[in-house]
């Protein structure tokens, strides 16, 4: 990784926003990480990633947990699944 910046992309075409290449990568596979094992509801995406960067790097992992899941959510690598009570989401296999 260089340090470089990312753009993130919304599933709904909103403006996307500018995150460190670093910070980026580690949230992208502690997210899918995660969602190997199974699928899992908004809170516990997010709890779960949390968990996984404690210590790894300096913000709100919540926000950039939110932000990553977004950006693969437009890119089809993960997807959201409606369900009851909450909608789940899981890895596009």
């Amino acid at each position: 990784m260089d340090g470089g910046k990312v753009l993130t992309l919304h599933p709904q075409g909103k403006r996307g926003r500018v995150i460190d290449s670093i910070k980026y990568a580690l949230t992208r596979q502690a997210i899918l990480d995660c969602l190997q094992e199974e699928d899992l509801t908004q809170d516990e995406l997010v709890r779960c990633a949390g968990e996984r960067l404690e210590g790894r790097f300096e913000g709100s992992k919540g926000w950039y947990v939110e932000s990553v899941k977004l950006d693969l959510e437009a890119r089809r690598v993960i997807e959201r699944c409606k369900a009851k009570p909450h909608d789940r989401y899981r890895i596009v296999r």
